[in-house]
């Protein structure tokens, strides 16, 4: 039963759908409940990796650059400032990996997609209906899940996921899974744009300024892809580079006009709530600048320093890239850049060779996390660290140099 195709799909649909509401999980039933529930995640899909272990090609079976972040931000522990703290969040951030190690492993990306596709219409649908409940019917915040109700006046809406933000980067992802699913005809057509016009709906009224300028670079980088896809093979390396020259000028370009672009966002608020983090940030990262204050992942409460920052209020650094380099210092900055750079090069490779559009998923869908990551750390957390991890994971076995050299062994032994 554990090694059965029906059983890794549910546990699949299982795991995302975990992840995906484990704000909601976690406000119903505790961290005691919650952390039962991914204990219990991790030993099935450990038995099932048994289960199926000779199906599975071991070669180049996991990302190098995965394993080093991972393993760096583990041993933190050592030098961790708040040493408990450090110990519980990396066995959090293993579960979480073996997670969308297994899904990686498991599924085709095809069936990922689906599976994705699958859990984020529901993780949609129920927000939408406690947004209804509460800013309508009963015209109430529910405090206990961040919920405003402020659907009648067409938002800001926060669903399951506690933020505006949060709601707005899970319904882009939702987004390119339901265009995945639309272009590759794995679903009835009517279900695919009807889920496309739930998450145009739901992105709207969230009125997330982070999730409506990711939604921008996800169009061009779309349109980009979709252009690249069409060049022939000899002339595909030129344009890459063309498109890398642009990337920049135009990256260029928007920073030079950052306070026009802020405006017609509407997001001074949110850019002067980011400065208020992350100035203090700056200037405790000194103080172990090298190896970091120690693992945390979610910043815990109570516990310095992160107390000493908007007193405690902020749970993250607002900022990916900034939170990584303040808990583990520039070494475990330049392992995750390193990371996420070499697994989206390889997803966007493999979506400009490949002819199926469903290789374009793990590309687009690396775009909204990494974009989103300038303005918030829920791709180091959670559902948003097991969608790339899932990602990094299907892009390193398709494009693996340790895969191709024991294929190269292979063939000389012959």
């Amino acid at each position: 039963m554990l090694g059965s195709p029906r059983f890794s799909a549910a546990l699949t649909q299982a795991i995302i759908g975990a992840l995906a509401a484990s704000l909601l999980l976690r406000e119903l039933i505790g961290w005691a409940g919650w952390l039962a529930i991914l204990a219990g995640l991790v030993v099935l899909a450990s038995l099932s990796l048994i289960a199926r272990r000779e199906e599975i090609e071991w070669h180049g079976l996991l990302p190098i650059s995965l394993l080093v972040f991972v393993g760096w931000a583990t041993i933190s522990l050592f030098w961790s400032e708040y040493n408990w703290v450090t110990i519980g969040s990396a066995l959090y951030l293993l579960a979480v990996t073996m997670l969308g190690i297994y899904v990686a492993l498991i599924r085709d990306t095809i069936q990922i997609a689906r599976a994705f596709g699958n859990v984020l219409r529901g993780a949609l649908v129920l927000s939408l209906v406690l947004e209804i409940f509460s800013g309508i019917l009963i015209d109430t915040p529910l405090g206990f899940l961040g919920i405003q109700g402020s659907l009648r006046e067409l938002g800001p809406i926060q669903g399951i996921f506690g933020t505006r933000n949060q709601l707005g980067i899970v319904t882009l992802v939702a987004i390119v899974t339901f265009g995945t699913e639309l272009r590759t005809r794995s679903v009835p057509r009517n279900l695919a744009i009807g889920s496309l016009v739930l998450g145009g709906l739901t992105l709207v009224f969230a009125r997330s300024p982070v999730a409506f300028g990711t939604f921008v670079v996800v169009i061009l980088a779309t349109l980009a892809l979709y252009g690249l896809r069409r060049v022939s093979p000899e002339r595909k390396r030129i344009w890459q580079f063309i498109l890398l020259g642009s990337t920049i000028t135009v990256g260029a370009i928007a920073w030079g006009l950052r306070t026009p672009i802020i405006d017609a966002l509407s997001a001074s608020s949110e850019v002067n709530l980011r400065l208020a983090v992350w100035r203090p940030i700056r200037a405790l990262i000194p103080i172990h600048e090298l190896e970091g204050w120690g693992w945390a992942g979610h910043w815990w409460e109570g516990v310095p320093p992160f107390t000493y920052i908007r007193d405690g209020l902020q749970s993250s650094a607002l900022n990916a890239y900034l939170d990584v380099w303040f808990q583990v210092g520039l070494i475990g900055l330049f392992a995750f850049v390193f990371m996420v750079a070499l697994a989206f090069i390889r997803s966007w490779l493999l979506a400009c060779r490949q002819r199926s559009f469903v290789y374009a998923w793990p590309a687009l869908v690396l775009v909204v996390l990494l974009v989103s990551g300038l303005a918030e750390s829920s791709v180091l957390v959670e559902f948003g660290w097991l969608t790339f991890v899932v990602c990094s994971v299907k892009a390193s076995r398709e494009l693996s140099w340790r895969k191709a050299f024991a294929e190269t062994e292979r063939e000389k032994s012959r």
